[in-house]
């Protein structure tokens, strides 16, 4: 396992690199994003996703999360109608994320069992951007908290410690958030929150 030190705000492509090179080998990576620290896999890795739900301890009616560049990728992967669009273009990139009918191009897997819904978002990180930039594709994603815990892991050494060589790699650029994302249903006729987390709801009062 190896712990890669990204510059939060000005990443080093040389070690971008290397953490896109483990994740084209099949390879789950812990990244840090403008809300917590995610576990992240390719978006068509099988064993990559089978990965992170057993190391989260959750099943396949829990969403993993699609992290694309922009909105114009996040429509290759859900089905947007302009409301929804104009909601995502005011919160994006932002500590949002969002669940929507899914698209052909979004593995079955991946999408709810029964709902057809995916999970993305448009993270605000230069990290993730990097990666995102470099892969020329979304990753797919799940908050960084371990069984029993009550908050996402937050310190890299931790995560070292905790996870050793359940992951392939490490991507430390420091202290992370303790607060995941606010998840949004935007499925229905009007928004729902589903998870109140780091980004605020005040717009929809």
């Amino acid at each position: 396992m190896n712990v890669l030190a990204i510059h939060p705000e000005n990443p080093q492509l040389r070690l971008v690199r290397q953490a896109v090179e483990r994740l084209e080998q099949g390879g789950v990576i812990a990244l840090p994003t403008d809300a917590c620290y995610a576990l992240a896999c390719m978006i068509g890795d099988k064993s990559g996703a089978e990965r992170i739900r057993r190391l989260r301890q959750v099943d396949d009616s829990h969403h993993l999360t699609l992290l694309c560049r922009d909105l114009s990728e996040l429509g290759l992967y859900a089905k947007v109608d302009n409301s929804a669009f104009r909601l995502m273009k005011a919160l994006t990139p932002g500590p949002y994320t969002f669940i929507l009918p899914a698209t052909r191009e979004v593995p079955r897997r991946l999408q709810h069992p029964k709902r057809r819904t995916v999970g993305l978002r448009v993270p605000d990180s230069q990290v993730v951007q990097a990666l995102l930039a470099e892969l020329g594709a979304p990753l797919m994603s799940a908050t960084l908290r371990l069984p029993g815990d009550a908050h996402p892991l937050s310190e890299p050494w931790e995560m070292a410690e905790r996870l050793g060589a359940q992951v392939d790699a490490i991507v430390d650029s420091g202290a992370g958030n303790l607060e995941a994302t606010t998840v949004i249903d935007l499925t229905g006729s009007t928004p729902e929150v589903l998870r109140q987390g780091l980004g605020p709801v005040d717009f929809l009062d």
